[in-house]
C-alpha cells in the first residue's frame, strides 16, 4: 500500500459530530419545531377559511337578486296573468291570482335554492389545511418512533 493520494480510491465520509446536543435538547428542539409547524398550519387554516367565507359572501348578491326578481315576478304575473286567466277561462279573479302566484313562487324558490346550494357547510371547511395537518401529525409520529 502506498501512502500517496489516489483520486480513484473511495473513502467513506467520516461522521462529523459538530452538534453534540443532548437528548433532552433534541426533544426540546423537536417540540419547538412541531409547535411552529402547527402554528403555521393554523395560520393556513385561517387564510383558507377567509377564502371560503369570501366565496360564500359572493353567493349572497345572487340570492338577493333572485329573491327580488321572484318577488317582482310574483307581483307582475299575479296582475297580468290573473287578468288573462280570468278572461280566457271565464274564472273569477281569485283563481287567476292563485295560478299565477304558484308559478312565480316556484320560479323564486328555484333561484333561492340555487343560491343556498353555494352556502353548504362542506364548502366552508378548510380541507387542504386538514389534510396538511394530518400529514404533519403522521410525519411527527414517524420522527418520534
Amino acid at each position: 500500500m502506498s501512502s500517496q493520494y489516489d483520486p480513484n480510491r473511495y473513502e467513506p465520509a467520516r461522521p462529523v459530530n459538530d452538534d453534540a446536543r443532548s437528548v433532552p435538547q433534541l426533544i426540546g428542539d423537536m417540540v419547538t419545531e412541531l409547535s411552529n409547524l402547527f402554528r403555521k398550519e393554523i395560520q393556513l387554516a385561517r387564510a383558507e377559511m377567509g377564502e371560503n367565507i369570501s366565496e360564500a359572501t359572493g353567493a349572497i348578491p345572487g340570492m338577493a337578486g333572485g329573491a327580488a326578481l321572484a318577488f317582482g315576478g310574483l307581483i307582475l304575473l299575479l296582475m297580468a296573468l290573473a287578468a288573462l286567466v280570468s278572461r280566457l277561462l271565464d274564472l273569477p279573479a281569485g283563481w287567476g291570482l292563485l295560478i299565477v302566484g304558484l308559478v312565480a313562487a316556484l320560479a323564486g324558490y328555484g333561484l333561492i335554492r340555487g343560491g343556498m346550494s353555494k352556502l353548504k357547510a362542506t364548502n366552508l371547511t378548510p380541507t387542504r389545511t386538514a389534510e396538511q395537518l394530518s400529514r404533519d401529525a403522521q410525519a411527527a409520529k414517524d420522527q418520534v418512533t
